[in-house]
């Protein structure tokens, strides 16, 4: 099956602001999160222009993805995404054309739904796998497609009335029989890595494993704390809520570092860091987290290069995948 797979985008149309990071001698610019950044036009003024749409379906690039299989998609052997001409794709019904917007030479993007054809030089992998190793262009891509195809898999009924719904707008709402309309949801979550704010190779940060994780017999991971913003309350106060639930310790300094959509079905993490007291006891909820403790700059740094820390029962620690935010926010603060 041949496939069309455009060159090399051009400037970013819409980009995640960038961290500076101060060296002594310079300053550069450290990137935003893996999943944050994109180059394309979502051009939502073309969403209900059924002739432009049709018309630009004809010459449009479209990125296959399967939310039956977890949401994966093709990737080529040197990590890039392998997009569709029309003619090649899955047959879809019109309605099932999810358009995500334009790229910088004009050309328009298509996500469709559906079983994930074999082609030669190519492998199915989930944006979990493979989200930190992409460009700015094909994450863009693929944690709309993602985020907007999970959004349709799970709305085939309307919430205000019950009944059976169909996409519209390009796949960016969905109308029940009586004219209810509703669009894509997304829902805010907090992420935090608390840190005791000392500079250095012994400075630390307090990581917990969750509950609900599962892995690899002989790997405990650890990640920063984590949960969702409850009606009523602000990013901040969630993170002050969330860390006392979670582990027991009383929080300053709040800062909002970076936010990053994750698909999975749809949340928007929002980043950031907190200063903890080491000196004061951890006291986790067993509900939610295993084990949670302190680890220096020099144990994640250990951890990143390649080498082993250890839990107290002999496991070894693992660290959030690169897609993540979580991984972001530890990056960056062993960076510092």
């Amino acid at each position: 099956m041949s496939s069309f797979q455009p060159g090399a985008p051009g400037a970013p149309v819409s980009a995640m602001p960038s961290g500076r990071v101060e060296d002594g001698s310079s300053t550069r610019e450290r990137p935003g999160p893996p999943l944050a950044r994109t180059t394309l036009d979502r051009s939502a003024h073309r969403r209900r222009d059924a002739e432009w749409l049709a018309a630009a379906w004809e010459r449009a690039r479209v990125l296959v993805l399967d939310t039956r299989s977890g949401g994966r998609t093709l990737i080529t052997d040197d990590n890039r995404l392998l997009l569709f001409t029309p003619e090649n794709a899955p047959d879809v019904p019109p309605e099932s054309r999810l358009f995500l917007g334009e790229e910088p030479d004009g050309g328009p993007v298509f996500a469709v739904d559906a079983p994930l054809p074999s082609v030669a030089g190519a492998r199915p992998a989930s944006l979990r796998d493979v989200g930190h190793q992409l460009d700015d262009r094909d994450a863009g891509l693929m944690t709309t497609a993602l985020a907007l195809a999970n959004w349709h898999a799970a709305s085939g009924f309307s919430p205000v009335s019950g009944g059976a719904t169909s996409a519209q707008e390009a796949g960016w709402s969905r109308i029940d029989a009586g004219g209810k309309q509703v669009w894509p949801r997304t829902d805010p979550a907090m992420i935090v890595l608390v840190h005791d704010g000392v500079p250095g190779p012994d400075g630390r940060c307090l990581l917990g494993n969750n509950a609900a994780w599962t892995g690899a017999p002989d790997i405990r991971r650890f990640s920063c704390l984590a949960g969702y913003v409850e009606p009523g309350e602000s990013a901040e106060a969630a993170v002050i809520r969330e860390v006392a639930e979670e582990v027991g310790l009383p929080i300053a300094g709040i800062s909002y570092v970076a936010s990053q959509p994750w698909p999975f079905p749809g949340s928007l993490m929002l980043g950031f860091n907190a200063i903890a007291d080491p000196s004061l006891p951890v006291t986790v909820d067993p509900e939610e987290i295993v084990e949670a403790r302190w680890f220096t700059r020099r144990e994640i740094g250990t951890i990143v290069g390649g080498g082993e820390v250890l839990t107290h029962d002999g496991l070894r620690v693992g660290l959030p995948m690169g897609a993540s935010i979580a991984h972001y926010l530890i990056a960056t603060w062993l960076a510092e």
